[in-house]
Parts: C-alpha cells; structure tokens; sequence
C-alpha cells in the first residue's frame, strides 16, 4: 500500500495548507516516496534494525581510524533520504523543481513519511539539515559557507552529515556544568573534554559547546564551536570515538562517546550566547521529534488497522468486533491530531522565519508544548498498536517491537518531558506565551462558530477562557507550585489546541469535498480525549474503517457525536 495515499489524513492537510504551486511539486514526490517505502525502504529498515553499525578503532596497520563500519541496508537508506529525497536540503536549497527554497512543510511532509519506514536515521538528517541553519544564522559566511553548501548538498561523495556533541556525563539538562574546555588556537581553538552521548558520532561537521578563558560559571560562560571531522589540511581531526552505546531502541543508527583531545575547531557566533545559539539547532530538532513521533504514531496504526482486518476471530475480522473498534478508535484519534500539529507548527514556523513576530513567538511554545505531549503520547499509541497484533506483536520478525522501542525516545532526546515543560514555563513568564496561544486559537474557532463545527467550537471556547485562568494562576504562584503543574498544563495545552487543529481541517474538508468524516474525528477527539464517553458507545465507533480509508460518512454520524 502506498504510504502516502494510504493515510487519510495526509493529502487533505496538504491540499489545505500548501499553495498550488508547491503542491505541483510536492505531490508527485510524495506518492514517490510513499510507494518507495511500501516495495523497498520499509524492508531495508528492517534489515538496519537488526545489522546495527560497529566501531573498527585500529586498521590492520594499527593506526587509530575510529570507522563504524555499516550495514549495506544503512547506507542505501542514506542515500535515498540525502541524495534521492533531499530531507536536510530541502529547508536550504531549491530542489526536485522548487527554483526557491521549498516551504518548511515540505520537509517536514516528506520526512513525516520516511520515518514511519526508518527513524534511527531521521536523527542525523534532523541534525544536519539543523547544523545548517544554526551556521547560517550566526556564523562568519567566510568561514562557513563552504560547510554550509556541503551539510546541505544532494551529491554523492560531496554530501556532508551534521551532529550535535552537547552532553557531557554530569552536563545534560545543566549545560552550565560544561567541562570541556577552549583555548584560543590563532583564529581557531583547541577544544579538550569529553561528550558522553553523541549521536552521528562520525559526522563530518559538528556543533559543540565548551567552556572559554574569562567565561562565567553559567550558560553564558559556554561558547559554541564548529568542529569538523577532517582539518583543511586533510588530516583527522583531534578526537576519537571511545565506544558505541548499546541502545534500547534507534539501534540502526549509532551514538557514541566523545574524547577531545585539543579538537581543533572554529567558534561560532558571540562567545557568550553559545548555549542561546545553541538552542536554534536544538529547537529545530525538538520540532522534528515532534514530527517523528506523529509519524510512529501512524505507522502503529497502520499495522493495527492491516492486522484487524486479516484476523479472524471467532468467525469474524477483529475490526468487525465493537471492542477492537474501541480500541482501534482512539489510537486513528491521536495519529491525526498530532499529524494537524506538525502542519500548523511547520506553516507558523515559516511564517516566524518571514519575520512574523507574533509567529516566532507562537512557535517559541509551540515547539516544546508539541514535543512534550505528542512524544509521550506516541508511547501509548505503539504499545496498544503492538498488543492489537497479540503475541506476533511481541516478536521481532514484525515491525511493533521496533516502533515501540523508538517511540521511548522522543521524549527524552533534546530534553526529557521536564526539562520541556519548564521551557514552557519560561514562555508564559516571558511572553505571557498562554495568552498568546487562546488568541490565536480564538481567531480559528470564531467562524467555525456558525457551522456545523459549532458545538465543539463552543466547547473548546471555553476550554481556552479555562486555560487563560490557569496559566495566570501559575504565574501568581510560586516557583515550586509552577513547576509541579505546569507539566500537565502544557498537555492541557496541547490537546485543546489538536482539538481546534482538527476543527479547523473538518470544516475545510467540508467546504471542498462535503466530507464530514473529519468532523467526525473531531468531535470524536472532543468527547473521548477532551471530554468523558460517560458510560455510552462513541458513535465513530460504527465508521472505523471509513475513519481508517478516508471515505465519505454521513452527516448525522458526525454531529451526533457532540449535543
């Protein structure tokens, strides 16, 4: 089945929120890309996931070369998501048609869908489409143009990969316990310390932070630096790779651990603001781990939905059965409001990157409330999915051992769920970010208020008046109270704006095809995730395959949902 026309949530978010003329070129690339995973890249991950990469320290003449070797599976997954698809350019360059840079939701659509075949390897394409921007935002163009061109090239043999070396072993969440250490090299520096959880570990470029002569003993105290894998003299750089981490999960793609050994490397931007710096890759990742775990999320439901419907049980296909429907039901739920957030998020964040300051501050929160809700949530969504398939599910000859294994990640890369929360903490201290967000949601559900939408309009209305009022009460409260709750408010957060998200797209798909399923959805995800089901049976219990395919459900179904 292909992919992309397979998920019927996909197309219609792309028809609404990308012109036609970016559609004329995405499109085709997605139905590509989409039947790709189905005959090939879906099997090769497989194949990387059970093939993981190893460390060679020494050649056979004992000079330390610190190679991973990989498996052939690895590499042709490389290929197709550097060079054939273009995932880390496609926010850099113009390519597959595109005379300018393609919109952000481009990149974000394409890797949506590469990453329900492969998610070990989104990690280094998320970090080096990153690295790009992050050089090109604060870095001297003399000393990082040519970086930039090769992070963000398509070719063979002249690509280069990005990573990230931030952790230390007692600097993870608190980067203010640097001990890696800079001292000035002429233009350049020498960088000495160790990184304990590196992924990409053989990246040919890569951002780090460490401490400079006369820095304070905080974050401002810490410099950001480029360090590449090969000097310009074409010699290996200062470093070496101690060993690989035995991983739970992304098993296909390796992280290790870092000694620097007087690392040559070039400092990037002010010396003081490294870890602000910093923060733009780290941010730009966080978002696509949002991505990732929606697309984990739909790749679950996937093969729930494919195995409910071969299983016989009892004479009759699981997905006959009113229990496997319950169960089927809310997972379809998630999947699609959290696939509605990654397109409002990528198209706010184009629009901050346009200079839209009331965007850059909505993606500011948006990022992190994302990530905290739908990277735990993902979690859920591939354990149930695994427990639909029974005992095979259990078993590593099919994909739900791997996509539960993965889906423990997101929420604790770039930031565990804590450290996020109090980053959106941060936000409404700063920028009254709650109060930032109702208003954007108020101006979404006003004209849905005379449509048939107009019941969940009205609930999520005052959902958010709620949330205004809570998120001023943790402002009045002192810290510790703040924090303890501010985790469960960000949830509270997210879901209620999935809600509008998918009343929004509803009335959209509405307007253009007279379809209610989506409103179905919606009204759905209203009264079973924001609401109680009290006792009685979800009526789009009785369209669960119609959820499933995308097709037509009539429009009593979806307004009996909400009174």
């Amino acid at each position: 089945m292909n992919y992309a026309t397979g998920d019927p949530a996909l197309l219609p978010l792309v028809e609404r929120y990308l012109d036609a003329a970016d559609r004329e070129l995405l499109t085709p690339l997605l139905l590509d890309l989409g039947r790709d995973l189905d005959e090939r890249l879906a099997e090769l991950a497989d194949m990387a996931d059970k093939n993981p990469p190893s460390l060679e320290h020494f050649d056979r003449d004992g000079s330390r070369v610190d190679r991973i070797l990989y498996h052939p599976s690895y590499l042709e997954l490389s290929e197709a998501a550097y060079e054939t698809y273009g995932l880390s350019a496609l926010s850099h360059r113009g390519i597959h048609g595109w005379e300018g840079t393609p919109p952000h939701l481009a990149k974000y659509i394409l890797s949506y869908l590469f990453v329900q075949a492969e998610f070990g390897l989104a990690c280094p394409v998320s970090m080096t489409d990153a690295a790009a921007r992050t050089l090109r935002k604060f870095g001297d163009p003399q000393l990082f143009d040519e970086y930039i061109e090769k992070l963000t090239s398509t070719t063979p043999g002249e690509r280069y990969t990005g990573a990230m070396f931030m952790t230390e072993t007692q600097a993870g969440t608190d980067i203010a316990m640097t001990e890696t250490r800079a001292v000035r090299d002429g233009n350049a520096w020498r960088l000495t310390g160790k990184k304990w959880f590196t992924s990409n570990p053989d990246a040919d470029v890569v951002l780090t932070l460490a401490r400079y002569p006369g820095g304070d003993d905080t974050t401002r105290g810490v410099g950001l630096f480029m360090l590449p894998k090969v000097l310009p003299d074409g010699t290996r750089n200062s470093y070496v790779i101690d060993r690989l981490k035995d991983k739970f999960g992304t098993r296909s793609m390796p992280s290790g651990e870092i000694t620097l050994d007087g690392a040559w490397a070039l400092q990037v931007g002010e010396l003081n603001r490294g870890f602000r710096q910093m923060a733009e890759m780290i941010n730009t990742s966080r978002l696509s781990n949002a991505m990732r775990a929606a697309a984990l999320m739909r790749r679950s439901v996937k093969e729930a939905v494919e195995h409910s419907r071969q299983r016989v049980v009892f004479g009759k296909a699981l997905i006959d059965q009113p229990l496997m429907r319950m169960t089927l039901l809310p997972l379809q739920l998630e999947a699609e409001a959290a696939l509605g957030m990654v397109f409002h998020a990528g198209d706010v964040l184009e629009r901050a990157d346009a200079g839209d300051q009331l965007a850059k501050d909505q993606i500011r929160v948006l990022t992190p409330i994302a990530k905290h809700y739908i990277c735990k949530r993902v979690r859920w969504v591939a354990g149930e999915s695994m427990e639909v398939r029974g005992g095979n599910g259990y078993i590593e000859d099919w994909p739900n051992t791997r996509l539960v294994r993965d889906s423990h990640l997101g929420s604790i890369w770039e930031g565990s769920s804590n450290v996020i929360a109090l980053d959106v903490l941060r936000c409404l201290r700063k920028f009254n970010a709650h109060r930032v967000l109702a208003e954007s949601m108020h101006a979404k559900l006003q004209p849905l208020q005379a449509t048939d939408a107009a019941p969940g309009a009205q609930q999520l209305v005052g959902a958010f008046e709620s949330l205004v009022a809570r998120g001023d009460a943790l402002l009045e409260a002192d810290d510790a109270t703040a924090q303890a709750l501010i985790g469960r408010y960000t949830d509270d957060l997210a879901r209620n704006i999935m809600g509008v998200l998918l009343l929004e797209q509803a009335q959209h798909e509405l307007e253009i095809a007279g379809n209610y399923r989506k409103l179905l959805v919606a009204n759905s995800y209203l009264a079973m995730v924001l609401g109680e089901v009290n006792g009685s049976m979800p009526e789009a219990v009785n369209w669960v395959q119609q959820i499933a395919d995308g097709a037509e459900v009539p429009r009593d179904a979806a307004l009996k949902v909400l009174k």
